[in-house]
């Protein structure tokens, strides 16, 4: 009866245990991981400072390499701020799906309706979706150097021409998804930087993530790093809060990733949009298109990952295959998104059905290929039963 009795209990506290024991066999082999990738990396690249934050099904996960700034020697922390270059789009696109939430525009809205300057144009007569995914007839990768500020950038939009007639090409492009956070601001009758710091960073708990970095807080702003290794930062340009202006820390964007994942306290409006973004809207390459987010299917192959965030997608034209309807939001996905500057890269990644996600932020642009590459072994050391 003595032995009965002490095998069930033992099995209880084994049962109690396991989840415990599991969490740190997870934290073990992730750092194990993330240390091998982040040596390689750095190493390979040059990278002075990286900072990695890891969900693993639900448990976060924080680790921080070399230096922000190599004059000062300041060591990379949680609390770094780096530039998140296309990352950005986003929020562009978490923007606009929360001001369709909240009834101030549809995708189904053309450029014209929010913009009356924009009448009688080609780009007036473009839907939201369109500008939004990249498919609204083939607008360029950047502006032109001629577009330095808003009136320009009015004019080269009424002057603008299709190359391609609009949903038949994906043409990756940040005109197109900057003109489509432009107006998401408008419809809200607000300023793009307002609407961002005042109203979807708290929404999302982002206390230190900016589009334009506080005095207060340039301390903690890292620099970036060129080809040659001098110290660089973003330059201002048009709509470059849209497509490529956001900065952020390793722990405000870890915050993101659970919103995302529906593990954060996050207003209803806000949920709703988060979820929103990862409506498919036509397949290209290895991967589905939602509103700046890109999808795969879960679990994924690296090599579909890898040939969907390369060089040729993002600067070449690319067929499309239209979702009609659009394909509603999913969990069984690899959701992902590479973001650059000079010196600045970046990658996100949240998989819904795992509760789980990685971001990986290196003051140094170096190839996305190699960004992809960590983020999946990483992903699958944390996942590993």
């Amino acid at each position: 009866m003595c032995v009965r009795r002490l095998t069930i209990n033992t099995i209880a506290l084994a049962m109690l245990f396991a989840p415990n024991v599991r969490a740190a066999g997870v934290g073990e082999k992730l750092k194990n991981e993330v240390d091998k990738q982040a040596q390689a990396l750095m190493q390979n690249y040059h990278i002075p400072g990286m900072a990695f934050g890891v969900v693993v099904e639900g448990k976060t996960y924080f680790y921080n390499y070399g230096v922000a700034d190599t004059a000062q020697n300041q060591p990379v922390s949680e609390a770094t701020i780096f530039e998140l270059g296309s990352v950005s789009k986003t929020f562009a696109a978490t923007l606009a799906s929360y001001a369709q939430v909240k009834g101030q525009l549809s995708l189904t809205d053309t450029a014209e309706q929010h913009m009356p300057e924009l009448k009688g144009s080609t780009i007036g007569a473009r839907t939201l979706q369109e500008l939004g995914t990249y498919i609204a007839g083939g607008l360029p990768l950047q502006f032109p150097d001629t577009v330095k500020n808003n009136q320009d950038m009015v004019q080269y939009y009424r002057n603008w021409n299709e190359v391609y007639p609009s949903n038949t090409k994906r043409v990756y492009s940040n005109p197109s998804i900057g003109l489509f956070g432009y107006i998401a601001a408008l419809s809200l009758k607000e300023d793009y930087v307002s609407a961002m710091e005042k109203n979807v960073f708290p929404a999302l708990s982002m206390s230190n993530t900016y589009i334009h970095v506080p005095d207060n807080k340039m301390k903690e702003y890292a620099f970036g790093y060129n080809a040659n290794g001098e110290a660089v930062r973003v330059n201002p340009g048009v709509l470059d809060a849209e497509a490529y202006g956001v900065k952020s820390t390793s722990s405000d964007m870890v915050q993101y990733i659970k919103a995302n994942l529906g593990l954060a306290v996050v207003a209803t409006d806000m949920q709703q949009a988060l979820v929103n973004n990862r409506t498919g809207f036509y397949q290209s390459s290895t991967f589905m298109q939602g509103l700046a987010w890109e999808m795969y299917p879960y679990p994924s192959q690296l090599s579909a990952l890898l040939e969907g965030n390369s060089t040729d997608v993002i600067i070449k034209p690319q067929t499309i295959q239209i979702n009609t309807p659009p394909t509603p939001p999913t969990n069984g996905v690899w959701v992902n998104k590479t973001g650059s500057t000079g010196g600045f890269g970046a990658y996100v990644v949240y998989i819904p059905s795992k509760e789980s996600g990685i971001v990986i932020l290196a003051n140094k642009n170096y190839p996305n290929q190699e960004r992809v590459k960590a983020a999946f072994r990483i992903l699958q050391a944390g996942l590993e039963q």
